[in-house]
């Protein structure tokens, strides 16, 4: 089949190579000429024969808004939009209806597979009616990995983004767990070798997963990582996952705390603990560190 692929990035440039590979045709449009098959959006939809299928793969928010708002002037009814990219749930029912309005169809798809997708395949979570489904079903084929699992058609318009955004909230308290584990074994005196620890747990153990080979990866580019800063940025899904609990009375203790976690760790000097510390001394006489 044929497909338009909006946004050509690490992941977008990789799914459009993982597609072609299946024998499908893929048309690309993005802003660095150099990576582009079309001029312009108007140039990629002239390009393909209806009716049309395009992914966005572009940055949430304003991007993707006006990526959707400029294809709906341009596509025709039974052309269908696929937001591939990390938009919020919410705005997917928003894009659904402002597309429906032109009888244009919409499909929202969590993608998984980071820099690795090209050769492993991306676990993919969509959401939609079943007859825009079906259209864009031979590109989820194409991309998803071999074998019987790794894509699902999660339910109606939003429900592949909620998916993902909870794939990614499971991932930041997975990552939290190692990244605990892993500070604890570094500060234990008894423990020479925290890196083989790691690979240890590579087979056999209950905590084996992808995670854990990418953590042995880092360690064998930098054993005790002192070449890093200790700083991680949150993506936006963890914060949305933890405000979906609270709208649904879910308790998630760990993602939560993964996700605070991360806000800590952009204190070189933590407010906070001043005040921890303060308290300590005044209650117990306990010692503080002056600035």
């Amino acid at each position: 089949m044929e497909l338009g692929l909006v946004g050509l990035g690490k992941m977008g440039g990789n799914m459009r190579e993982r597609i072609r590979r299946a024998g499908h045709t893929v048309i690309g449009f993005d802003r660095n000429p150099d990576v582009s098959d079309a001029d312009s959006l108007a140039d990629l939809v002239g390009k393909l024969k209806g009716p049309r299928v395009i992914w966005v793969m572009v940055p949430a928010g304003a991007a993707t808004q006006s990526t959707i708002d400029e294809l709906g002037e341009l596509l025709e009814p039974g052309d269908v939009v696929v937001d591939g990219g990390n938009s919020r749930w919410t705005d997917d029912e928003k894009h659904a209806a402002e597309l429906g309005v032109k009888e244009i169809g919409f499909v929202d798809c969590g993608v998984s597979g980071g820099v690795w997708g090209l050769e492993n395949g991306y676990a993919l979570m969509y959401g939609g009616e079943a007859k825009n489904i079906e259209k864009v079903q031979p590109v989820f084929d194409a991309l998803k990995p071999e074998g019987t699992f790794g894509s699902v058609h999660a339910g109606k318009v939003g429900a592949g983004h909620f998916s993902k955004m909870v794939h990614n909230g499971i991932e930041y308290a997975m990552m939290q767990a190692y990244a605990e584990g892993w500070e604890l074994l570094e500060a234990a005196g008894s423990v020479t070798d925290v890196r083989e620890i790691f690979r240890s747990w590579q087979e056999g153990t209950v905590i084996r997963s992808w995670l854990l080979d990418l953590a042995v990866n880092a360690l064998d580019e930098d054993e005790h990582l002192q070449q890093l800063r200790g700083i991680a940025a949150d993506s936006g899904e963890g914060r949305w996952t933890v405000e979906a609990a609270i709208d649904h009375a879910v308790p998630l203790p760990a993602i939560t705390a993964s996700l605070f976690a991360r806000f800590s760790s952009r204190q070189d000097d933590s407010p906070q603990m001043k005040m921890i510390a303060a308290l300590r001394n005044q209650f117990g006489g306990h010692a503080v560190e002056k600035s």
